[in-house]
């Protein structure tokens, strides 16, 4: 009895009706109007559930992050080891053994340096503590110069001295004679535990979490197939093609990121090193170390790399010389690397716009610190990859990404919108670099214009607007217009009359006004009408003497329209010998296909851009015209 037809003819206890209750189309419609809202809440707070687990798992999601990205910058050289006959299982070993032995040497190297410094370390203090002397004395001298300066005129009034007298000693109260005395607590001899306790726990921490790094990685190598289908059974199953697609873009695009870095990184150091040696610098080695490992750090990380070196030039040096050398070594090396070296390494891009990756390096050192600082780019580029594939994360390539966010079509319809011709006279400039005058109005004109039909049906933008955006979209085609005579494709097109019509929507003016532009191109004397000039009333009038086509444009067709119809019998009329072409511009319209719909309306030949309607008013060959009826 949940049905209205199951419980008609039983009484309403609330209303007494017995009639079975009726729809409520308003609820319905709240329901559909609180959906999007409801959507929204539901993604802010599985936003602020990830955000909260990001944070709170840190502990654990670290490793494993880290653990992931090590697999992507080892999976290429395991690979390579694959392709010579090498079983996987060896490979993964070969491949983490190498790994660790690069890094035991680079520390090994750090440390033999770092050994070599201490034993100066006490002249490179004082020469340090002799500069910072001898800048706060100069700065001390300079504000006393410039306070001079400024109260120099003012005379100085000193105050009197008050005349000596002798200090009389103060007495000795008995407060004085119970001073305390002062106690100190020694402690025994210290156990051979508490001391390898105290040496062992600030390393056990990193030593934990690189034993798990390493762990993980080494499992990520060896199931790496294994554990990419899983993710796809997941997450992926309902489209296989989609989810493979994306998880190898974001393992290629990773991979080729951290192999670039690491290339470029290492490049950075060695450069660093070699001159640091020449300039005369300590330990130039172990410099250029820490340069490359810092510079995976965002934007502060080659700063941080040139402070020590720099501190130890002055340090070195008597003079300035040296320090300065060094920050000039890093303010030439560092722009040449990152605009120079990594674009053409890279591509033009990683893929992030420059924003994002500053927004990001904020947000991930925020959650997780240093470490989530170094990994920002990278799992930021995951997160690109990903909303570029999955429509429910598209969000993430819109902020996130560096493709434009607006695409041609939409950016011009913005910019007729917000009534900027300028801005769209400059986008069009810009397009039309790489594409012809009739590809750029019916790939992205023709396309904008389909929007603003759209937008009119539905009310948003009224008749006053519509004319607004009519006179900016004119002003672009009139600022478009070629310099250079016109170019006939041939002697009969040149010698064709056109009369270009526009229908009865608003924006078929700027559609009209571009089709005699193109036709202007091509040597064909074409005039434009527009629509009040071919109403019942004033086509009586209009003049279409020695007219060879009549050209109607028209952005608003569905189904088989009566004014279209009514329009072409007037102009048939009027203009019997010539022939009448409709460009009907929405793609897919069913008057391009249906032969009676055509039939019914009476013209000669139907087009649906601006490229066919020009190649058909200048076609050479004789044209017969199509059966029609009034």
């Amino acid at each position: 009895m949940s049905s209205p037809d199951n419980i008609a003819g039983y009484k309403d206890v609330v209303t007494g009706s017995r009639e079975a209750p009726a729809d409520n189309p308003g609820a319905a419609q709240i329901r559909s109007a609180s959906a999007p809202e409801l959507k929204t809440l539901a993604g802010v707070a599985v936003g602020t559930l990830v955000i909260a687990a990001l944070y709170f798992g840190q502990e654990v999601l670290i490793p494993i992050t880290l653990a992931v990205m090590l697999s992507f910058v080892l999976s290429p050289v395991v690979n390579l080891l694959q392709r010579l006959r090498l079983w996987r299982a060896p490979a993964v070993i070969l491949t983490v053994i190498a790994a660790l032995g690069v890094l035991g040497l680079f520390g090994a190297l750090i440390g033999s340096q770092a050994a070599s410094l201490t034993v100066n370390a006490p002249q490179y203090a004082r020469t340090i503590e002799a500069k910072v002397q001898g800048v706060q004395g100069f700065a001390v001298a300079r504000l006393a110069s410039i306070t001079k300066e400024l109260g120099g005129s003012r005379p100085t009034t000193r105050p009197r001295a008050a005349p000596a007298t002798l200090a009389t000693p103060p007495a000795v109260t008995a407060s004085d004679q119970r001073r305390p005395i002062p106690v100190e607590v020694v402690q025994g001899s210290t156990s051979p535990f508490a001391i390898a306790r105290t040496v062992l726990e600030p390393i056990l921490g990193p030593l934990e979490t690189t034993v798990i790094v390493l762990i993980v990685a080494i499992f990520v190598l060896m199931q790496k197939e294994d554990l990419r289908d899983r993710f796809i059974r997941v997450f992926g199953s309902s489209d296989l093609h989609r989810t493979t697609r994306a998880i190898d873009d974001a393992g290629q695009r990773l991979s080729k990121y951290f192999l670039s870095q690491l290339a470029v990184n290492t490049c950075f150091g060695v450069v660093i090193g070699l001159g640091l040696w020449l300039i005369g610098i300590p330990s130039p080695a172990m410099w250029g170390v820490m340069a490359g490992l810092l510079r995976f750090v965002p934007y502060i990380g080659p700063f941080l790399a040139a402070v020590a070196p720099a501190a130890l030039g002055a340090a070195v040096d008597p003079g300035w010389g040296m320090a300065l050398e060094v920050v000039a070594l890093f303010v030439i090396i560092e722009p040449l690397t990152g605009y120079v070296v990594e674009p053409l390494l890279y591509g033009h891009s990683t893929g992030l716009s420059p924003v994002s990756v500053i927004v990001s390096a904020i947000f991930w050192t925020w959650l997780w610190g240093p470490i989530g600082l170094i990994m920002s780019t990278p799992l930021t580029l995951c997160l690109v990859v990903m909303g570029r594939h999955v429509k429910s994360l598209e969000f993430f390539d819109v902020l996130l990404g560096d493709r434009p966010a607006l695409t041609p079509i939409e950016s011009f319809y913005q910019r007729i919108l917000a009534r900027n011709p300028d801005e769209a006279l400059a986008q069009a400039e810009m397009l039309l670099a790489d594409r012809s005058l009739t590809e750029y109005y019916d790939g992205v004109v023709l396309e904008g214009l389909k929007l603003a039909v759209e937008d009119e049906a539905h009310g948003t933008i009224d008749r006053a607007g519509a004319a607004q955006m009519t006179k900016s979209m004119m002003s672009v085609i009139e600022d478009l217009q070629p310099t250079s005579g016109p170019t006939p494709s041939d002697t009969m097109a040149k010698a064709q009359t056109v009369a270009c019509v526009a229908g009865h929507g608003p924006f078929d003016d700027a559609v009209t006004a571009m089709l005699t532009q193109l036709l202007g191109q091509q040597g064909v004397q074409a005039t434009r009408i527009p629509n009040t000039e071919v109403s019942r009333d004033a086509v009586q009038t209009l003049d279409l003497t020695g007219i060879d086509v009549i050209a109607i444009s028209y952005l608003e067709v569905t189904g088989s329209p009566a004014q279209l119809r009514y329009l072409v019998r007037r102009l048939r009329a009027r203009a019997p010998n010539a022939r009448i072409v409709v460009g009907l511009w929405p793609q897919g319209e069913a008057t391009l296909s249906d032969t009676g719909i055509q039939q019914a309306l009476g013209a000669d030949r139907y087009v649906s851009s601006l490229a066919d309607a020009v190649t058909v008013i200048v076609e050479p060959r004789p044209y017969l015209k199509a059966t029609w009826s009034a």
